[in-house]
């Protein structure tokens, strides 16, 4: 998960920021993961939420790039079209797309929030 591993983040903050996050977006939080992972991966897998948390970190990064807040790095059409494909798989509009996007953007804005606001 490098969005969370990176510098910015301490382990600590993010567990509680994450805790207190799944507590308010419990349905959003199994929406994505029913998108992001199998179904036989889901109930193996012990940090789901914590993959769910990264996934919307990157559409909230990625959105920066797309929109020109921020430089476009070198890996941003590869990172796009798999954001992109991992979401619109099975989809049959592009409405029901702009909504796991929105989902996920949103999340990763909250997340933020309540990190910054933790001491």
């Amino acid at each position: 998960m490098y969005m969370l591993n990176s510098q910015r983040f301490s382990e600590d903050k993010i567990n509680r920021a994450l805790d207190l996050l799944y507590i308010n977006r419990r349905d959003e939080f199994r929406e994505l993961s029913k998108e992001l992972l199998p179904e036989k991966a889901l109930l193996s897998m012990t940090n789901w939420k914590e993959f769910v948390l990264n996934f919307s970190l990157d559409v909230e990064e990625s959105f920066k790039s797309w929109s020109g807040q921020s430089e476009l790095p070198a890996n941003s059409p590869q990172k796009s079209l798999t954001l992109l494909r991992q979401l619109s798989h099975g989809k049959t509009s592009m409405n029901q797309l702009a909504h796991l996007l929105n989902l996920s953007y949103s999340m990763s804005l909250e997340f933020k929030e309540i990190y910054r606001r933790l001491k």
